[in-house]
């Protein structure tokens, strides 16, 4: 069980000492810290997979799992938009705004919008990995099927 110093000690590990931050400001440091570390040696250490783990639960296994999975795609067009689909467990495609931190999936409506009990789904922490790591596959489409994707987004498509 963790306690309330296994959560400052985390916090301090991570942005340094004497550092008070939210939850937000920490998931933000976890992933550039994470960066750093797979540009230097193309893997996650243990403790910040333990760090990943603390803060945000089972997703981060789940959205590892995507990672692994090769499971996420940025699209982007020559208007400049980009949009990350991401392909769920499920098989469902998800089109999520990672910059708005936004998913059409029933888990981020109920978790992050509803009971406000999460920051985001696994897919959108999926997404964040895979910048953090490099991994996105990347694809250009036209501004129309740019339009018809964030058109779907409303949709839950």
């Amino acid at each position: 069980m963790c306690t309330d110093r296994t959560a400052h000690s985390t916090g301090a590990a991570l942005a340094g000492p004497g550092v008070s931050l939210t939850l937000n400001t920490l998931a933000e440091e976890l992933l550039r810290n994470i960066k750093k570390a797979y540009e230097e040696s193309s893997k996650i250490p243990d403790d910040l997979l333990l760090a990943l783990k603390f803060l945000f639960g089972s997703l981060a296994l789940q959205a590892l799992d995507l990672v692994d999975q090769c499971s996420v795609t940025c699209l982007s067009s020559p208007s400049g938009r980009k949009v990350f689909q991401v392909l769920g467990g499920s098989g469902k495609l998800y089109s999520c705004l990672a910059s708005c931190h936004y998913c059409p999936c029933p888990a981020f409506a109920f978790s992050v919008l509803r009971k406000n009990n999460s920051l985001l789904c696994k897919h959108i922490l999926a997404v964040h990995l895979c910048q953090a790591m490099g991994l996105t596959q990347q694809e250009s489409v036209s501004d129309r099927q740019m339009s018809d994707v964030l058109s779907g987004l409303g949709n839950g498509t």
